[in-house]
């Protein structure tokens, strides 16, 4: 049977989906000729080699009340969690930027996040976690980058990663909004065949989690700009306690760049129980070029991370049809 390549998406605005798997396509298309693998590369986009989906579940931090709109900034039981994940992605950048000029706006958002410890209301530290926000914009790679027009517009998707890990918001049903992320992107994992995963951001956090409830075989599980490692906001919230490799799991792959601002702890190996089969994740660094290194196509159009997906679908094909 024909093996499955199943991308995860992470933070961000809303997308359109089929866009988005053919850029995520185009990309790893780039990193598989890198690779060597240039005959491969131009079946991929024509679904030649794999059968290949965008898992979107991004609809689902809209709210449908608010006529097509964004759903509210963060709620109040968001807000601490929200300082929090800033909170460590400044110390982590702290412990990794040499350069004054980018320490000195990094200090200036620490003191701003302190002083909404002592904020008075939900509404207040809301607009104080903004403030930080539009600080952070000054850094250089972010700025320059243009990944967001406003601290509120970067507030609003990190705070994406803490609604889904507030376990809230539920439906007519009482389904909340995480279950129903999971449930959305479950629904693109076939149990009768092997699938290779491919998790970007907080799709890292969604497929993690996802795969602990999927029957079937995942030969590669790779993962990307993952902030899985942040110990204070994300470790703790994963479910199940403690962390572990989904058992369905055969091998994981993260890899990190060195300015990713979303991938402060990378070396999940270290906060991993294995599976059953004794399987951890594997980290490795990348360099990308560019201002802006956080995106899922940088990373996929690097040859050490494109090749493996490739090897991962050849062997998954070869065993599954002997």
């Amino acid at each position: 049977m024909r093996p499955a390549l199943v991308f995860v998406h992470g933070i961000g605005a809303a997308r359109d989906p089929e866009a988005e798997r053919n850029s995520w396509l185009a990309a790893l298309a780039t990193g598989v000729r890198k690779a060597g693998h240039s005959r491969v590369a131009t079946t991929l986009d024509q679904n030649g080699f794999a059968d290949t989906a965008f898992a979107y579940y991004g609809d689902l931090f809209v709210d449908p009340d608010a006529q097509g709109g964004p759903a509210p900034l963060v709620e109040a039981a968001e807000s601490e969690a929200l300082r929090q994940l800033l909170g460590d992605m400044i110390e982590a950048q702290l412990d990794t930027r040499p350069e004054e000029g980018e320490r000195r706006v990094l200090q200036h958002a620490r003191v701003e996040l302190t002083a909404t410890q002592q904020a008075q209301g939900s509404g207040d530290l809301v607009r104080r976690l903004v403030n930080v926000c539009t600080t952070l914009l000054a850094l250089p790679g972010i700025r320059r980058g243009g990944q967001w027009a406003s601290g509120r517009i970067m507030a609003g998707h990190l705070a994406q990663v803490t609604r889904y890990l507030t376990r809230a918001e539920p439906d007519g049903n009482g389904h909340t909004l995480d279950g129903r992320i999971r449930d959305r992107v479950l629904g693109f994992l076939d149990d009768s065949r092997p699938t290779v995963v491919v998790a970007h951001s907080l799709g890292s956090i969604v497929a993690l989690e996802s795969l602990h409830h999927h029957r079937g075989s995942v030969p590669l599980l790779v993962t990307v700009g993952s902030p899985i490692g942040m110990r204070t906001v994300v470790l703790p919230r994963l479910r199940p306690q403690p962390p572990a490799t989904p058992d369905c799991v055969e091998g994981w792959l993260n890899y990190w760049d060195r300015d990713d601002i979303i991938a402060p702890r990378p070396w999940l190996e270290r906060d991993m129980l294995p599976n059953a089969d004794g399987c951890l994740p594997v980290t490795d660094r990348v360099d990308s070029d560019g201002i802006w290194v956080h995106t899922a196509t940088k990373y996929l159009a690097q040859a050490s991370v494109a090749g493996p997906i490739v090897e991962a679908i050849r062997r998954a094909e070869e065993r599954f049809s002997a």
